[in-house]
């Protein structure tokens, strides 16, 4: 059972694991969340450190058949989605339901750059990282082990942001006019109020 719609969270300067375990336990209580802008989301340590922690966690393959996993993701969205499963325990049928609400994303597609979107303050690196201590942004650790599509994904941010002020000007500009329009209107409207009210009505 959803518990209301669907909520989207723009992970830009959000740590990593503080925002993964707040969204992993809304999943289990049953809420729908989208995760956009997930290679701007950041972790803690240097972009080194983070390299060979990342590369010690992909060393780790079935002795066997490495075919049969563990399987590492190098997209950011995938990274942070494995993260959050191992967070909701997915191999019970709740654990399932709550993963299979999630959505995560690379940049911010159709249809959420029209919605509003939400930051979670007990998460975002301002909040919870000393000053002057060192952090990696997801998309750079991404690019240094595989991920191929970085500068595509700026490209298109780069695009939707000139897009996005666009519309916000013509909107700024419309509510100016608007203004104007009442502020030259309200003369007429006290003299056609001071008229009914002279009238009795």
């Amino acid at each position: 059972m959803v518990l209301e719609k669907p909520i989207v969270i723009d992970c830009r300067d959000h740590l990593h694991g503080r925002l993964c375990s707040i969204v992993a336990k809304e999943l289990l209580a049953g809420q729908k969340i989208i995760l956009v802008r997930c290679e701007e989301m950041v972790i803690s340590g240097s972009l080194i450190r983070n390299q060979t922690k990342y590369a010690q966690f992909r060393a780790k393959r079935m002795n066997t058949n490495h075919a049969r996993g563990p399987f590492h993701f190098k997209s950011p969205a995938r990274i942070v989605w494995r993260t959050i499963r191992g967070m909701v325990h997915q191999k019970t049928a709740r654990g399932q339901a709550a993963i299979g609400r999630l959505s995560t994303f690379e940049g911010i597609p159709h249809p959420y750059d029209k919605m509003k979107r939400k930051v979670i303050p007990a998460a975002l690196r301002a909040v919870r990282l000393k000053p002057g201590r060192n952090y990696t942004v997801m998309k750079d650790l991404a690019n240094n082990v595989g991920w191929k599509h970085k500068e595509l994904v700026d490209q298109l941010e780069d695009k939707r942001r000139a897009k996005s002020e666009a519309f916000y000007q013509k909107k700024r500009a419309k509510e100016a006019l608007r203004a104007k329009a009442e502020e030259a209107a309200a003369g007429e409207l006290a003299k056609v109020n001071e008229v009914l009210a002279a009238s009795g009505y």
